[in-house]
């Protein structure tokens, strides 16, 4: 059985299901694939928490369902990207940072909730790189895309896939330093906060204060 979820993430499955049932009545089938496409996509971080045991929060799982059907849906069937030329930067920036902190509660899940037992630095560099191994499977799935079903994802092709790189690298880094941050005992700022509130969420324990 699917864990409740955030309202929000109701109200976009809500949306996109009234889309694709208007474009079938349209006759827009370009429009209903799109659709069907980001439902199903962002089913997969619920289908995953289910699989790997760590439990996802439900605003974090908004969180995801807000970036895919900002990307997929609003940037390919309404020509977001085209029409805004901030929306790209902006929809990889937050992933990218998002996925940052989600890393870090990945490998303080690992060791079982102690993260004294883990050096702040390594576990900034993994929740970095898993940030970063997210951005590059989506740039997969962005060419897989325009191969077999002739969507324009990548639009400048190799200057597109390049640029959403090194904005997730950004952001990676940002959040892999709130993660830092939290590792280190400093949860003052903003970031570092919502990094300590994740964990508690997954591991249903206070942060310990690292001495």
């Amino acid at each position: 059985m699917i864990e409740r979820q955030h309202p929000v993430t109701y109200a976009v499955w809500s949306l996109l299901l009234l889309v694709a049932l208007w474009g079938v009545l349209e006759g827009q089938w370009s429009l209903v694939f799109i659709a069907l496409i980001t439902i199903t996509l962002t089913l997969i971080p619920i289908v995953s928490s289910r699989w790997t045991g760590v439990r996802l929060p439900a605003g974090f799982i908004a969180a995801v369902t807000i970036f895919i059907t900002a990307t997929v849906f609003l940037g390919e069937a309404f020509d977001f990207y085209e029409r805004l030329s901030w929306w790209d930067i902006a929809a990889h920036s937050g992933s990218a940072v998002g996925f940052g902190m989600v890393g870090t509660v990945l490998v303080v899940v690992l060791v079982r909730g102690d993260k004294l037992a883990l050096a702040p630095g390594l576990g900034a560099l993994f929740a970095f790189t898993f940030a970063m191994a997210i951005g590059a499977l989506w740039e997969v799935f962005e060419f897989a895309m325009d191969q077999l079903f002739g969507l324009n994802m990548q639009k400048s092709g190799l200057v597109d896939t390049m640029s959403d790189l090194i904005v997730d690298a950004i952001g990676a880094a940002i959040g892999a330093t709130a993660g830092y941050y939290y590792l280190r005992g400093w949860t003052e700022g903003r970031l570092s906060r919502a990094v300590a509130a994740l964990v508690e969420s997954v591991t249903g324990k206070p942060p310990t204060p690292r001495p």
